[in-house]
């Protein structure tokens, strides 16, 4: 039997083997490029095709065009010569290039409603955040509103003012008139109606 210290000196000594005959990446550069089997593309190109097709595949235009196609389709194969007739009158080929282009088109158009989705999850979010943005600010002006209602019910108005002074200029009158000598000139002076200890 191996004792325990020669078998792990042993496993080490083959996983340093190991490591050292590996190559080591550099962390400084960036990888070179794997080689792939399939074709690489663009997905946003790609993306943007697909929208043009669903787009153009949803009008009139290409209706009009696609019935005009498999009637002169049906008649050139009726109507010509034996010879000349590519597809006979099952129109199995016919059948066939229509099924090709309902599952190129039904990819094709999901596509283009997920990126529409994308988009419109997008402007949803932005829309959201705007809201926010605007409750906030119809807040804080709600708010800063409050606050000089507040504050404009704590100023002297026109009106207050205006009929303090005329009160001030009664007592004046009075007093050069010799009537109230007991009084004081501003109405807060007033002892008629207040407490003498309030003073």
């Amino acid at each position: 039997m191996v004792p325990e210290r020669e078998t792990t000196a042993r496993e080490r000594a083959a996983s340093g083997a190991t490591a050292a005959s590996r190559t080591r990446a550099r962390l400084d550069q960036p990888r070179p490029p794997r080689r792939r089997l399939l074709p690489e593309w663009d997905p946003e190109s790609f993306g943007r095709l697909s929208e043009r097709v669903a787009r153009f595949l949803g009008t009139g235009r290409f209706i009009v065009w696609m019935t005009f196609v498999i009637i002169l389709w049906v008649v050139w194969n009726v109507s010509a010569p034996s010879g000349l007739r590519f597809d006979e009158y099952p129109f199995i080929f016919l059948t066939l290039m229509l099924s090709l282009q309902a599952s190129y088109a039904a990819p094709l158009i999901l596509l283009a409603q997920n990126r529409q989705d994308d988009r419109d999850r997008v402007n949803l979010e932005q829309d959201r955040k705007q809201n926010e943005r605007s409750i906030a600010d119809t807040e804080y002006l709600t708010r800063e509103i409050a606050a000089l209602r507040i504050g404009l019910g704590e100023v002297a108005t026109r009106d207050w003012i205006r009929s303090e002074l005329q009160d001030v200029l009664k007592d004046l009158e009075e007093r050069q008139n010799g009537h109230h000598p007991d009084r004081g000139v501003f109405p807060a002076d007033r002892s008629r109606g207040r407490d003498v200890h309030d003073r």
